[in-house]
């Protein structure tokens, strides 16, 4: 038997397409190409990417790196069939991570990962990274595409990204100095965010609604489409208010695990954020989960942000100027609560008032 047919094997029959590869650095180029900024303005397609600090501005600078990724909500996206803005996702999970510690992000490089490489939905997606990128300030300075059959099933795929910021060593968050009395204010947020959508997409089965079904909390969209409201990034605003008014003592990024998780990572130990729960706009989002998955409240708080993606702890002199700040840049304000003692092995978050949901 001859053997001309094992031997005439190629990677393309194993299921991996190099040429769709190249096909899909070439068409991502103009989208990588509108995040250059100071530092770096290189072209993908080398080993590395280069980034020049000096030229970027600092004098004394220390770098913040921080990863994540996109979660479950990437099944609503593949179920969907929409592919454009999870990348926005991706980078602000990772950008907002930066920022809460004063550094401004610099660069951001992803990792996209699916069973067979369709270059349209790649490019989607890296169109979303580079949008993203463009808003937080950041330059997309390259990425890895890996096409791995057998391990993802085909449509279905992967995101991971990397961020990489700086800050003066003098402006690095938290301060020192925070104390009891200090004010927090909370940020909007966009809706879901990052965070969550294995119980969000329980429930959607639950609802028996399909992802093209009208949603019955966000007029003239669909489920998908607005369960997919991207992540907001709210770096530009909070650099500016930290420049302009320097009183920023400590920011927190509600993520996983919602205010009892992440408002004390940013704490002294000796003391407590007291939450004024009443004080929450509660996005009509939220209302529908927890009446359609019979959700607690509790369980809401510590799953979802709830309507409040960032908070802000400034002393009490201090609100007015850096609240003025903030909506100067669009960002909806509102003071949520304020720092209490806290003895010790108690919780570290507190809550006034019930959830309006």
């Amino acid at each position: 038997m001859s053997q001309s047919g094992k031997n005439g094997l190629t990677y393309s029959d194993a299921g991996v397409d190099i040429d769709a590869g190249n096909l899909l650095v070439e068409k991502i180029k103009p989208a990588v190409r509108s995040t250059r900024r100071p530092g770096a303005d290189g072209e993908i397609g080398g080993f590395g990417g280069l980034f020049d600090l000096k030229a970027a501005g600092f004098t004394d600078p220390i770098l913040v790196a921080a990863n994540d990724g996109v979660g479950t909500k990437l099944k609503i996206a593949i179920d969907a069939n929409y592919h454009d803005t999870v990348g926005i996702d991706l980078v602000a999970m990772c950008v907002n991570d930066l920022v809460v510690q004063g550094a401004e992000p610099l660069f951001f490089l992803d990792y996209f990962a699916t069973g067979k490489l369709d270059t349209d939905q790649g490019a989607a997606i890296v169109t979303g990274i580079a949008a993203g990128c463009r808003e937080a300030g950041c330059a997309l300075l390259g990425g890895e595409t890996a096409e791995m059959p057998g391990m993802y099933s085909d449509g279905d795929y992967d995101l991971a990204g990397f961020a990489v910021g700086a800050a003066e060593r003098h402006e690095l968050l938290p301060t020192r100095d925070i104390t009891e009395g200090d004010v927090i204010l909370g940020l909007s947020s966009s809706g879901v965010h990052s965070n969550g959508f294995s119980l969000v997409r329980k429930i959607v089965t639950l609802s028996g609604l399909a992802w093209d079904a009208p949603a019955p909390f966000a007029e003239g969209k669909t489920l998908g489409e607005a369960l997919l409201t991207p992540t907001r990034i709210y770096v530009k605003p909070l650099l500016k208010a930290i420049r302009e008014t320097k009183a920023l003592k400590a920011l927190a990024h509600i993520t996983g695990g919602g205010f009892p998780e992440n408002i004390p990572r940013v704490l002294p130990k000796h003391l407590a954020a007291e939450i004024d729960l009443s004080a929450v706009k509660v996005p009509p989002v939220f209302s529908w989960l927890a009446r359609t998955g019979g959700v607690a409240a509790h369980e809401m708080l510590r799953t979802f942000n709830c309507g409040v993606g960032m908070i802000v702890v400034v002393a009490s002199e201090n609100v007015d100027a850096v609240t003025k700040s903030l909506e100067a840049e669009g960002e909806a304000v509102i003071v949520l609560g304020r720092m209490i003692g806290r003895a010790e092995g108690a919780a570290g978050t507190v809550y006034q008032g019930t959830l309006a949901l």
